[in-house]
C-alpha cells in the first residue's frame, strides 16, 4: 500500500515495510520509488515526519536516478530522420537494394534494404552489435583500473531497458542499455564506472560519490551531456 506527504509543492509517494529493525530507513530506488522500511511500533504520522525532514535528500535522490532513464524520442525510420551514434547527428538515407546493410557515411547513415519496413529492424540490429563491441572496447580498460580495489565485474550484458542505462546485480553483473551507443564515448565509459563503483559501494552514499569522483573527476560533465543529448 503507498502513502503520500506533501513537501511545497512536491507530493512524496512511498510504501512501508514493517520489519523487526529498531530504526526507520528510507531508500529511493533507481525507477525513484520511495520505499520506508520502518519498525513495527512506528506510526504514520511519525514515518511522514521522518520524510518531511529527509525530503530534500529524497529529491536529489531521484533527480540523480533521473539521468538514468533514457527519454530519446520513438523514431520512424523514414528517409531524412535524425539518429545519433556516438554523440554525432547523422540523417538517415534509405536505398532500395538487396544489401540489408547499415553504415555510417559522412553525415548520413545509409540503411541498403529490398523493403522499406525492414529498416527499423537492420537499424536496431545494428546499433546492438555496434553497442556490444564498443561498451566491451571501452570497459575492458576501466575493469584493469578498478583491480586495485579488489573487484572485477562477473559479466556486462546488453539490456533494454526502459529506465535505466546501466544497473549491477548482487553478483557483480553489469548490465547496460544498448541506446547508450547514441551517446558519446566519455557518456559510456560514465556509466560504465558508475556501475563499476557499484561493485564496492552499493548505495549512492558519500563514499560512493567520492570514489565515483576519484575514478572520474568530470563525471558530472558527462552525466549531464547523457541528459541533455538523449532528452
Amino acid at each position: 500500500m503507498t502513502h503520500k506527504v506533501k513537501f511545497g509543492s512536491i507530493d512524496l509517494v512511498f510504501s512501508v515495510i514493517y520489519t523487526d529493525r529498531k530504526s526507520l530507513g528510507i531508500t529511493v530506488t533507481p525507477e525513484n520509488l520511495i520505499l520506508v522500511k520502518a519498525p513495527a511500533s512506528a506510526t504514520l504520522p511519525d514515518i511522514k515526519r521522518r520524510l518531511i525532514k529527509k525530503a530534500p535528500w529524497i529529491i536529489k535522490q531521484q533527480l540523480f536516478f533521473l539521468g538514468f532513464h533514457p527519454k530519446t524520442p520513438a523514431r520512424k525510420y523514414i528517409g531524412g530522420e535524425t539518429h545519433l551514434y556516438l554523440g554525432r547527428q547523422y540523417r538517415l538515407k534509405i536505398i532500395i537494394g538487396k544489401a540489408g546493410t547499415v553504415k555510417p557515411t559522412g553525415r548520413f547513415i545509409e540503411v541498403t534494404t529490398p523493403q522499406r519496413d525492414k529498416v527499423e529492424t537492420l537499424m536496431h540490429d545494428w546499433y546492438y552489435n555496434n553497442a556490444r563491441d564498443w561498451f566491451n572496447r571501452l570497459a575492458a580498460p576501466l575493469i584493469e583500473k578498478f583491480r586495485k580495489h579488489k573487484v572485477k565485474p562477473t559479466s556486462i550484458v546488453l539490456r533494454e531497458m526502459p529506465t535505466r542505462w546501466g544497473s549491477c546485480t548482487a553478483r557483480g553483473k553489469i548490465i547496460l542499455n544498448p541506446e547508450l551507443i547514441k551517446a558519446p564515448k566519455g557518456c559510456i565509459e560514465y556509466v560504465i564506472i558508475h556501475e563499476l563503483c557499484h561493485l564496492i559501494h552499493h548505495n549512492h552514499t558519500q563514499k560512493f560519490i567520492d570514489l565515483q569522483t576519484k575514478e572520474m573527476p568530470d563525471w558530472e560533465k558527462w552525466k549531464n551531456k547523457l541528459e541533455n543529448l538523449l532528452a
